[in-house]
């Protein structure tokens, strides 16, 4: 099946398809964190397993990537990178988000959901500053003022001592929440305006599949690092005794564990959409 270049798109069309990314990006990654976050205060204790469903979803893309994917004709375009470029190029973004997933297992696990929500506004100016030196992006009054505000409602929660958190856990671990979800927050940034720059610089294509084709290769790399992760650590061993001490039984156990998947890769599609048909910071705003 062949598909039209975005150019070719009449503007309510695009709109249309904005907006849907949109809603993939916000139902997926509200979802998501709160059933991270349910994973938690259930009893779940694995970092590495948390990290591992944020990317281990990737085969429900297959069967939509599958029916978007272009023609052999289309595929074989001269403009088209190696595979040697393109497996560089996957790797890579597959290990940044990898650790960047670790990063955010960590943080979640000792900050509240809302806290955990409000902390992560400060990737929005960070990325504002790697949009301007890698993808040229222009400031507007809008742009600045979206920074601001968000990056203003982000200070004010770290510096809030009454800010709440899962029960239980003392002032050391909310401040290693803290820095590991501000670190995740500038390594989500780059990677964002790497996404951009590849796009642009890389794969130049004007498919939805190319969109479909990164979400699922880069995830396939960062699932297995994360299995290697959670092996070489030896969480797996109490996946077991895990799953039947959870708060909810051993079926919500793995439900919780599927839905997280799903929704993270919702929530992906939307985020590299975004970047797609507009730009990182666009996406991240």
């Amino acid at each position: 099946m062949d598909e039209s270049p975005f150019l070719k798109l009449k503007r309510w069309q695009w709109w249309l398809l904005v907006a849907i990314n949109i809603f993939f990006l916000i139902a997926g990654q509200a979802a998501a964190v709160l059933l991270g976050r349910f994973y938690y205060d259930k009893g779940g204790n694995s970092k590495w397993m948390a990290t591992l469903v944020q990317t281990a979803g990737f085969p429900v893309l297959c069967i939509p990537w599958f029916l978007l994917h272009p023609s052999r004709q289309a595929s074989t375009s001269s403009t088209s990178p190696s595979i040697k470029t393109l497996a560089l190029l996957y790797f890579v973004l597959g290990v940044l988000v990898a650790g960047d997933n670790m990063l955010y297992s960590v943080g979640l696990w000792y900050l509240s959901a809302s806290t955990y929500s409000l902390i992560c506004a400060t990737q929005l100016a960070l990325n504002a500053v790697f949009s301007y030196f890698l993808n040229s992006q222009k400031f507007t009054a809008l742009i600045l003022n979206s920074v601001v505000i968000l990056s203003l409602s982000a200070a004010l929660i770290a510096v809030n001592d009454d800010s709440d958190g899962p029960s239980g856990v003392p002032k050391g671990k909310f401040l290693i929440g803290f820095l590991c979800t501000l670190g995740a927050s500038a390594l989500y940034s780059l990677l964002l305006s790497f996404m951009q720059l590849s796009f642009q610089k890389v794969l130049k294509k004007e498919t939805f599949s190319v969109v479909l084709e990164m979400q699922i290769y880069t995830s396939v790399v960062a699932s297995c690092l994360s299995t290697i992760g959670l092996f070489a650590s030896g969480e797996w061993k109490s996946l077991q005794h895990e799953m039947d001490v959870f708060g909810t039984g051993r079926v919500s156990y793995l439900l919780t564990l599927v839905w997280t998947a799903i929704t993270w890769q919702v929530c992906a599609v939307g985020v590299v959409g975004l970047i797609f048909v507009v730009s990182s910071l666009f996406s991240n705003v």
